[in-house]
């Protein structure tokens, strides 16, 4: 019964015995490590915290023969391809006044700053949105009553050159009523059905491929084992080219497109744990996205291209809202990539604890 409710715990949670050599791990210590509880169990404390602080292995034991906790902020463990920070707490147990066995609980840093980070950029979008939609309806009343009459005058005028006027006015009209109509965002809610994410993902690549002209690679590397998901197929066509057509305007005449897809487990999205959530990559070998723009490339009316509208990420960012999913983004120079995260089944998403 212990272990099921551990299972559920977002925090690592480890057992080690009276030798300090692992008992038990939870599913969140696995992805934590990497690793498999089968694997893993066993293993002496030393095995799996592999750290620069060697310190910290001797306060460890000290505290816990005195049955002392210990708990140590911002540990930083190495892993096999990376390393990760951590906030450790030891809770020596024991039974009958023996020392029997010892309780560690770590958080991984790097994840509640991702957390943090994702709340703040939704709650700056979804204000700049309310803010960007109220100021789109209010326009939207006059340009209405602006387009008629220049029709009703277009009507009464009979020279040509006057009628050019009005006929500028009325295409001008039609113009700002598309723009203020994108600036709006979607307006229906998803159709949802079960779809294959590589079938949205190609028919991408087949419109994009149409579209351009220039010597740009457009490469794919996908996993195929990554079930079918509930979602609307077209606002996922839309939402992805969106992010492609920016990345194939940043290459300009010449470079190289990736499109990736791979499967992460127990990840955290809006407070929401989902077990498993497809990632999509959109990497590009342009200049890269200049750092002031970074934390506000996903508002309405920010773009670094003179002819940019700023509208493409904003929606797309939505549309992915809509499907519970989020974007992120990560740019360097010559490496520039869009993330996308969809859960697989978000009706089934745990409350994050």
């Amino acid at each position: 019964m212990h272990n099921k409710i551990l299972d559920h715990i977002n925090e690592a949670i480890l057992l080690f015995d009276s030798d300090l050599r692992l008992r038990y791990i939870n599913p969140a210590g696995e992805i934590l490590f990497t690793d498999s509880e089968k694997h893993l169990v066993g293993s002496p404390i030393q095995k799996l915290f592999k750290t620069s602080q060697t310190l910290i292995f001797d306060d460890l034991v000290k505290r816990l023969k005195q049955y002392e906790p210990l708990v140590d902020r911002e540990l930083i463990l190495d892993r096999l391809n990376n390393s990760v920070t951590v906030n450790l707490s030891a809770t020596p147990l024991q039974e009958n006044g023996t020392f029997t066995e010892t309780l560690i609980e770590l958080q991984p840093v790097d994840r509640h700053l991702r957390i943090s980070r994702e709340e703040q950029l939704l709650a700056q979008q979804n204000t700049s949105r309310m803010l960007v939609r109220g100021l789109a309806h209010e326009i939207k009343n006059p340009l209405g009553g602006l387009r008629g009459a220049a029709q009703l005058l277009d009507l009464e005028l009979t020279d040509p050159e006057l009628k050019e006027y009005t006929q500028i006015i009325i295409a001008e009209s039609d113009r700002l009523q598309d723009l203020m109509d994108k600036m709006l965002g979607p307006n229906k809610p998803a159709q949802k059905s079960s779809l294959n994410i590589h079938e949205v993902l190609e028919r991408v690549r087949q419109l994009v491929a149409v579209e351009s002209t220039s010597q740009i690679q457009l490469n794919t590397d996908y996993d195929p084992s990554i079930p079918e998901l509930m979602a609307d197929k077209n606002q996922l066509i839309q939402a992805i080219l969106n992010i492609v057509r920016n990345a194939v305007q940043a290459i300009g005449s010449q470079g190289k497109i990736t499109i990736r897809t791979r499967i992460k487990r127990h990840m955290t999205i809006s407070r929401k744990r989902h077990k498993l959530t497809v990632k999509i990559d959109i990497i590009d070998t342009g200049p890269g996205i200049a750092p002031e723009l970074m934390e506000r490339i996903f508002y309405p009316m920010i773009t670094g291209r003179a002819e940019g509208t700023g509208l493409g990420l904003s929606i797309a960012q939505s549309l992915i809202n809509q499907h519970n999913g989020l974007i992120e983004c990560e740019s360097e120079p010559g490496h520039t990539v869009f993330s996308i995260f969809l859960p697989i089944n978000p009706a089934k998403a745990e409350p994050r604890r």
